[in-house]
């Protein structure tokens, strides 16, 4: 076995990854809100 060396990986996959699904989070969130937003003026 070779031994490890702490932050020897490349993440960059993972970073990428991971700002994808936070900007996917962040859309979905805003139009979820404006759904909301809608549906409340458009029942009033």
């Amino acid at each position: 076995m070779a031994e490890h060396k702490h932050g020897s990986m490349s993440v960059k996959t993972q970073e990428k990854t991971f700002a994808g699904f936070v900007r996917m989070v962040t859309w979905g969130v805003g139009i979820i809100f404006a759904i909301l937003i809608f549906l409340a003026l458009a029942n009033s």
